[in-house]
């Protein structure tokens, strides 16, 4: 009888293993894609450019 729990328990386990668990995904994430990683090289761009203008040109 216990030997038949324990085969119950295994089976829930690789039941439970082949679903796909949501992970929480954080800001690492979001900084990772592609688009994201653009438009903020493009915003640094342009506020490297401003303070260069500022010091250097005025």
């Amino acid at each position: 009888m216990r030997h038949d729990a324990r085969e119950m328990n295994d089976e829930c386990a690789l039941a439970q293993d082949d679903a796909p668990s949501p992970e929480p995904r954080g800001c690492l994430f979001a900084l990772s894609q592609p688009p994201l990683m653009l438009f903020l090289a493009v915003i640094g761009c342009l506020l490297l450019l401003g303070a260069v203008h500022d010091l250097f040109i005025l």
